[in-house]
Formats: C-alpha cells, sequence, structure tokens
C-alpha cells in the first residue's frame, strides 16, 4: 500500500507528471465512492479527464480524472539487494546480443532487425532511445521496412525498470499496435547456478549445433534459413545436449557468454523425460563454462504464462528484473 490511513490522502499530481512513476487510490463505484483500490506505474497520459497508468507487468488502467482520491510521484521500484546490478539499456543490448538478425537497419538510436520471421526477438524493431523523427513517422518506417520483406512488423519494448520504455508503450497502443507476447527478462548471480548439486556427466557441450539438436529446438515447426545464423550468432555461444534414447536429445540448451553476462535460452527437455533433473544439469553445465569464460551474472527470457519453467528458475535464484513485449502492428 502507498497510502496509510493516518496519512492525509491528497491528490498531488498533474498533466505535467506524465512519465513518471506514480502511486494513485481512486474510487471503483462511482456511485457510493466506498469501494477505492491503488495502482502504481508510470503515469502514460491525461487526455480527456482520463490517466492511463502502465504498470510493471505492461499492463495498463485507466482512471477517470473524477475517481481520483490520492496521488502522488513515487520513487524508482528500489534496487535488487541481491544478485548482480544491471541497468536496463545493459540488459537490452546484452540480450539483443544474443539473438542477431541477419539484416538490420539504424534509425536513429533504433534498430530495425529481421530473421525470415525466426523469433520476434530477431525479427523486431530494438527501440533504444531517439530515432530522429517524431515516433508516428518512425513507426511508419517501420511498417513499411518489414512489409518490404513480407513479415509482420513488431516493435519490442520494456517495462517495470528505471528507464523502460511505458510512454512507448502507450505510444503504440495510441497508433495501432497491440501486444501479442509478454516476457520476464531474468536475472541471477552465475556461481550459485555452476555450484547446483547436479549430475553433468551426461551433458555434451559443443560450440555449434546438429539436425538433432535442431530436432528438439523445433518449436517454430520447420526450421527456415535464418535458424541457424540467428542461434549461432553471439560472442561466446555453446549449446549443451544429452543423448536420449533414439537420435534426437533427451535435453537440449544455449548458452551466450557476452562480458560478465551469460545469457541461457533454448533449454528443452522431452517431454517423457521431464522431472528428472535434466533442465537443471543442463544449466549447470553451461554455467559452469560461462563462469570458466569470466562471466559472472546469468539472464533468461521466460513467458509469464511458463508457470514450470519460473519455478524452476526460482530456485535457481532468478528473480525478475523486468517485462518486455513485443507489439505488432494490426491493420484497421
Amino acid at each position: 500500500m502507498e497510502f496509510t490511513g493516518g496519512g492525509r490522502l491528497e491528490v498531488r499530481i498533474t498533466g505535467a507528471d506524465v512519465g513518471k512513476r506514480v502511486s494513485v487510490r481512486y474510487a471503483t463505484d462511482s456511485a457510493t465512492r466506498e469501494k477505492f483500490t491503488d495502482s502504481v506505474g508510470v503515469l502514460t497520459s491525461w487526455d480527456d479527464a482520463v490517466l492511463l497508468i502502465t504498470r510493471k507487468s505492461g499492463d495498463s488502467v485507466r482512471i477517470p480524472e473524477s475517481a481520483l482520491v490520492a496521488g502522488k510521484v513515487v520513487p524508482a521500484a528500489p534496487a535488487r539487494r541481491r544478485g548482480p546490478s544491471a541497468t536496463f539499456p545493459e540488459l537490452a543490448r546484452a540480450t539483443a546480443r544474443a539473438w542477431q538478425p541477419v539484416e538490420s537497419e539504424a534509425l536513429g538510436e533504433w534498430t530495425l532487425r529481421a530473421a525470415d520471421g525466426f523469433t520476434r526477438r530477431a525479427n523486431s524493431v530494438l527501440p533504444l532511445g531517439d530515432p530522429g523523427l517524431p515516433v508516428a513517422d518512425a513507426l511508419t518506417h517501420a511498417r513499411a521496412w518489414y512489409a518490404a520483406r513480407k513479415l509482420p512488423a513488431y516493435v519490442q519494448t520494456a517495462t517495470g525498470a528505471e528507464g523502460t520504455q511505458e510512454l512507448l508503450c502507450a505510444e503504440l497502443d495510441r497508433h495501432g499496435w497491440r501486444r501479442e507476447v509478454s516476457a520476464e527478462v531474468r536475472i541471477a548471480a552465475l556461481a550459485p547456478i555452476a555450484d547446483l548439486d547436479a549430475d553433468v556427466s551426461a551433458v555434451r557441450l559443443s560450440r555449434t549445433f546438429d539436425e538433432a539438436w535442431l530436432g528438439r529446438y523445433q518449436r517454430f515447426g520447420e526450421p527456415g534459413p535464418a535458424v541457424r545464423p540467428v542461434l549461432a550468432s553471439g560472442p561466446s555461444v555453446w549449446f549443451a545436449s544429452v543423448a536420449g534414447t533414439g537420435e534426437i536429445p533427451a535435453a537440449i540448451g544455449r548458452c551466450v557468454v557476452d562480458g560478465r553476462w551469460a545469457g541461457f535460452m533454448a533449454v528443452e527437455v522431452a517431454p517423457d523425460q521431464r522431472r528428472r533433473g535434466l533442465a537443471t544439469s543442463v544449466m549447470t553445465a553451461l554455467a559452469r563454462r560461462a563462469l570458466d569464460e569470466g562471466a559472472s551474472a546469468a539472464w533468461l527470457q521466460v513467458e509469464t504464462d511458463n508457470d514450470g519453467a519460473r519455478a524452476l528458475y526460482d530456485g535457481m535464484g532468478f528473480a525478475p528484473h523486468h517485462h518486455y513485449h513485443h507489439y505488432r502492428w494490426v491493420e484497421a
């Protein structure tokens, strides 16, 4: 709760506070004004007597100005007390280097990325700064760029940390873009993962992957020509596999070592081999190799509805840093 019973309730925010993190209390029963709720997030607009507040998760709430009971500007969410420190721009660039596109183009401080449609991360605009022209014009340029490549137009954004893009999310909404997928970027100290008591004897590490590895990873249907260069991209890439009963591995994983960061992705386990600790073994083996290369911090991305993976990563010490989202242009 941002408002205590003993404090005086006042609305101490105005339209001039758009872009700041705020805490508000508002009436949910307009007839009696006896039921209230609180909301904390970035004030992304205040137009036509309606406030729009974007929460950490990326969800937005619209509040009639007449329903406000109290409101104030609040500081950014407190820094994590455990694990590595990280800024949003640092993490955004590290995660982007782990999924490099086949083709890219700079638009000011935005990057347009394409890879024949393989993964949204390699086929979306990465908007880390000023595009050098009005946002509406930049979005029009992006739509044309992707249309020329016969690809849907996506913009990748982030919410929930200092310096993230709540205002851009609201702008995308206003211009007809719709959020399709949301996920968490989680971080952790690397050494505790490498120190897990996991059996890594069956985990094979390699600089390359083969057709069998790709057979376990085929989450997107028949692999196209961009799959291999995207998966092989990154400063220092490692692939892990655990042999199965046939040609296809029982478990796989991918790790990109990039300075102090080790990014974990493509951790897949055969359905009939789950709950045997194979995912933990794969990640432990990759963490040990990354530690040998000088990394000290870990990151990964997990979709918000993947409860099983989130529980696994909780146990390894991963904690959410921010949320990221993919907005898609939807024709009117």
